[in-house]
């Protein structure tokens, strides 16, 4: 083939490529209606143009998607957030507030305009504001290359897995993060669904292979997923494509994907039970009416039998996503040129309550959006300083080879999501009981003797109680990206950190900078696009009036005695104004009647400190 032949053929495939590119655009106004989700007690849900649930979302490779998102309520923000994009080059439609974007006002509206090019696979989109998408707010967002599928199927099925609950996030929050729940406490979900409902029927021909592509949507709790008597064939996790991996088996934590193939059986003459069951072990207390399993059917005769319950009690054993290898086997990357070490706790400050932290800090919101604060910094963009001490801020350089390396100091298990990127998970220990004795074990080389050589790639991992991972990424996306746990009590409470990487490209970059809608958002709801964290733009290294988290409990006090002493201190200041009160009242004794009056033992209080 001659040069000339050759440039017309690529002149012609790029011609078709782009000719093939859709634009999908679609229209959303948030709501609230009543919905009964689980079957047991219908409850107010966050609507899409006055319907529930939300539309779920398929594309191609190359697509064009724009959304208009108009914030219908009338006392909230809204955002929306694409989980697991990687949005080169389209870093303000990332979604989280105060990072990417400014929160988007009631009766205001923002377009979210990102070309989906990098992205194959399954993955869901949701609210990233202050529990929405716990209420309804999400979907699932599917991005299609069917010609790069690595595997044969028949048809294809998605499932949507999570917990619901019976109050709205915003009923939950109050008691939530409060004096009175000083331990951080989570509010435990009534019941775990499927596809928006319980008690599912999927209907199934037999001889038949399905891509089913599964999604925990939850806000909380991890999960585990079996059909009875069916293998699952693993081909994806978090749109990676896996080799082959079969199991009878699936742990999902909050906001990780699985694709599987299931072959069905030629007999018809059975149904099979669809089951999940709660990971109680991430639950404080079990309520007594708490179904920990929950049963769907895999129908292939309509006129058999429903399959029976099939319960379990405990897990022995299901996949250990650590030893999924990438299809394209993606080798470990080269030795990390920069290691941040993250200590993840969870403890109360001054005002009582229970917050998350890393390295002793509890991501604060900036005064001005992160990325908004690169597009203005001019070359202190590159000084983590200027984005304010309380947000957990790091800065890295073009293509950095970086680890994370996460110590759990907890005894809980979380889910860790990090924007912009999938990792490789190069390390995971095993869980350490407290109940045993065993103190929390941070993550020493020495206990390693080699890394994978095709590491496991995705985008949410958990780590294990007391224990700790290690993920490894490159720094090839410039943008601001958030690093957090995924449990949406946890976000709130805290648990994140922010990476800005490459800010110097992310200047540079002529598609970064901010959309006209972008500015007006942040007009309309009176924040400033411009300026370090404190909203400084004459001095950025000027840091005063940043938002700050609360002071810490004085050395020697315990949650318990912060809680104590502001029941003294609000027991004193009431018998003052009733003393001032009986005072005026010229009553005799006035002493003796508040103390009888008040009826509260303050030296029991105060001995707890």
């Amino acid at each position: 083939m001659t040069l000339t032949a050759m440039t017309k053929l690529l002149l012609v495939a790029s011609f078709f490529s782009f000719t093939s590119a859709q634009t999908h655009t679609f229209n959303w106004t948030t709501g609230w209606g009543t919905y009964n989700v689980d079957g047991v007690k219908g409850r107010e849900v966050i609507t899409c143009n006055g319907e529930y649930p939300w539309p779920d979302v398929r594309v191609s490779k190359g697509d064009r998607v724009e959304i208009y998102l108009n914030n219908g309520f009338t006392d909230a923000n809204t955002t929306l957030h694409v989980h697991g994009l990687f949005l080169k080059g389209q870093n303000q439609f990332d979604g989280p507030p105060f990072l990417t974007q400014c929160p988007i006002a009631p009766g205001d509206t923002m377009l979210y305009n990102f070309t989906v090019e990098d992205n194959i696979g399954t993955y869901w989109y949701h609210s990233h504001t202050a529990g929405q998408y716990q209420d309804g707010f999400k979907g699932k967002f599917i991005i299609e290359d069917t010609e790069n599928f690595p595997y044969e199927y028949d048809e294809e099925v998605t499932l949507e897995i999570g917990e619901w609950y019976h109050k709205t996030s915003g009923e939950l929050m109050p008691a939530f993060m409060n004096l009175f729940n000083p331990t951080g406490a989570e509010p435990i979900p009534q019941n775990l669904i499927i596809n928006n409902t319980m008690n599912l029927t999927w209907n199934v021909e037999p001889d038949t292979t399905y891509l089913v592509r599964l999604v925990n949507t939850g806000g909380f709790v991890s999960q585990y997923f079996w059909i009875e008597d069916h293998n699952m064939t693993v081909v994806e996790v978090d749109g990676v494509f896996t080799e082959r991996n079969t199991t009878d088996m699936l742990y999902l934590t909050i906001a990780q994907r699985y694709s599987f193939l299931l072959t069905t059986k030629s007999d018809t003459s059975k149904n099979f039970a669809i089951m999940q069951k709660f990971d109680d072990t991430m639950l404080d207390i079990i309520p007594s009416d708490l179904q920990l399993n929950a049963t769907s059917y895999l129908t292939y005769n309509s006129d058999a039998d429903k399959p029976s319950e099939n319960f379990v009690d405990s897990i022995d054993d299901y996949l250990d996503d650590f030893y999924l290898v990438p299809y394209n086997k993606t080798e470990l990357y080269d030795e990390a040129d920069y290691r941040i070490t993250l200590d993840l706790q969870m403890d109360n400050l001054i005002d009582g309550i229970n917050y998350a932290f890393f390295n002793n800090i509890t991501y604060t919101t900036p005064k001005v959006p992160t990325l908004m604060t690169v597009l203005s910094a001019g070359e202190e963009a590159t000084n983590a300083a200027i984005y304010g001490t309380n947000t957990n801020s790091f800065v890295l350089e073009k293509d950095q080879i970086v680890d994370i390396v996460l110590n759990n100091l907890d005894t809980g298990k979380h889910p860790f999501h990090l924007h912009g990127h999938t990792f490789q998970t190069i390390w995971r220990d095993r869980p350490y009981d407290a109940d045993a004795g065993e103190d929390p074990h941070p993550f020493d080389d020495d206990d390693v003797d080699s890394f994978p050589q095709y590491p496991m790639m995705r985008d949410t991992i958990y780590v294990n109680p007391q224990s700790n991972f290690v993920i490894r990424f490159k720094a090839d996306n410039p943008g601001v990206w958030f690093f957090h746990c995924h449990i949406e009590w946890h976000t709130i409470q805290g648990l994140a950190i922010v990476l800005i990487e490459d800010p110097e490209s992310i200047q540079a970059e002529s598609s970064q900078a901010l959309t006209q809608n972008s500015i007006d958002v942040c007009n309309n709801v009176g924040v400033l696009y411009q300026g370090n964290a404190a909203g400084n733009i004459a001095d950025y290294t000027d840091l005063t009036g940043q938002n700050i988290q609360q002071k810490s409990i004085p050395s020697g006090f315990t949650a318990k005695g912060v809680v104590a002493m502001t029941f003294s201190c609000l027991a004193g200041i009431l018998g003052l104004l009733t003393i001032a009160v009986y005072g005026l009242m010229e009553m005799p004794d006035v002493e003796q009647k508040v103390i009888k009056e008040l009826d509260i033992p303050l030296t029991e209080l105060i001995s707890n400190k």
